[in-house]
């Protein structure tokens, strides 16, 4: 077996909340062509981290997931709970699975953050951070965030796009994003809704 295998297997079982272990493969697969379009990038911190850093959901009571992030948030110590809980977690997981105690700190301090920190802390943190929002910008994505905070298709592509000027840490995310964005439009525009200009 391998290590992402081995990974893969300790986390989905605490990735069954929120869509996140379809959320995770996603965001896997955005990661590993981002870490190919950067120099320096170290797939052995990213690639883990991206399977490893929504298991702290776990953690958040069903009844307040969908308070505790989002437009609708009432609960942001809980965001922050899902960031420490799921660092302690990767450590566990990490270790049982082999992996080299320097990669360890690496990964489990770009879990710690990964959604409240205002920037990130190296290349590999960026990349997580891209891919991990980058899965909004599919359909699976779209309808499910749409469904979590009851909006529109377009009230949710309209943030999709107000988004990609802020949220992304690198240009190749954002270029996947606006690349994302307007596959989602035309599919819009199928659906007989209006796209701007």
């Amino acid at each position: 077996m391998s290590s992402h295998e081995c990974l893969w297997e300790r986390a989905l079982p605490l990735l069954a909340t929120r869509s996140n272990d379809i959320h995770a493969m996603y965001s896997y697969n955005f990661a590993r062509r981002l870490v190919r379009l950067h120099e320096g990038a170290n797939a052995e911190v990213v690639l883990p981290a991206v399977i490893l850093h929504d298991i702290g959901w776990s953690t958040v009571p069903e009844d307040k997931l969908l308070s505790a992030f989002g437009p609708n948030m009432k609960y942001p110590e809980l965001r922050r709970q899902h960031e420490v809980e799921g660092a302690r977690m990767a450590r566990d997981i990490l270790d049982a699975c082999g992996h080299d105690a320097t990669l360890i700190a690496s990964i489990v301090n770009i879990i710690d953050g990964h959604d409240t920190r205002a920037t990130s802390r190296s290349i590999d943190d960026a990349i997580v951070r891209d891919a991990d929002k980058l899965w909004r910008y599919t359909l699976f994505g779209l309808e499910t965030t749409r469904e979590w905070f009851g909006h529109t298709e377009r009230e949710q592509i309209d943030l999709l796009e107000r988004w990609i000027g802020t949220r992304f840490q690198t240009d190749a995310g954002r270029h996947m994003a606006e690349g994302l964005l307007a596959a989602l439009e035309l599919g819009a525009m199928a659906d007989g809704d209006e796209v701007d200009e």
